[in-house]
């Protein structure tokens, strides 16, 4: 049943029963929450910047769905860009959304070193995810843009190999950042 007879629930709602709670009522809420699952738990560790690498469960699920170690599991680009996402809206500090984002794109590397993909798709996100990866760190302060031109120039590289336009649209993608062919130092 909904509230009042609406016919769907909001923020509102939830915070109009939350005025209710005592801090014990909520406490317990939030410690319910967080074991229900491993995503809820991720988001309050990284949110509560609990444990010493709030991006680990992140990338952990960006490799289970981008590049799983089981061939019979599948690849699901959503899913793993789903944990960038989830990341974002958990924390959202920019040099984890570069880390993240440059993962992605190695993970799918790593894919395709040992099972090819047909999927048009896949290469399109892949495309994407490393324009946001340039993205991102373009907006870090250029001390730490250095470390990651070189693992985004190696990406570069490896794009060249696959077909799809690949290479292409990764070429035209770092002349658009401003970063010239074989260089891994930021423009500027």
């Amino acid at each position: 049943m909904t509230i009042a007879g609406k016919n769907s629930l909001s923020w509102i709602d939830v915070k109009t029963k939350l005025a209710d709670f005592d801090r014990a009522d909520l406490l317990g809420l939030l410690k319910e929450l967080y074991s229900a699952s491993k995503d809820n738990q991720a988001f309050l560790n990284a949110r509560l910047g609990l444990g010493d690498d709030p991006i680990k469960h992140y990338k952990a699920t960006i490799t289970q769905w981008i590049n799983p170690a089981d061939v019979r599991k599948p690849v699901s680009v959503a899913k793993a860009k789903k944990a960038i996402s989830d990341y974002k809206k958990a924390l959202g500090q920019p040099e984890g959304l570069a880390e993240l984002a440059v993962f992605y794109c190695e993970e799918a590397f790593n894919l395709l070193t040992w099972r090819g993909v047909e999927d048009e798709s896949f290469y399109d996100a892949l495309v994407r995810m490393f324009e946001q990866a340039l993205k991102y760190v373009l907006a870090l302060p250029q001390g730490q843009q250095v470390a990651f031109w070189v693992r985004l120039e190696q990406v570069r590289h490896q794009g060249q190999n696959i077909g799809w336009g690949v290479g292409e649209d990764f070429d035209q993608l770092w002349a658009d950042a401003g970063l010239a062919a074989g260089a891994s130092t930021p423009p500027g």
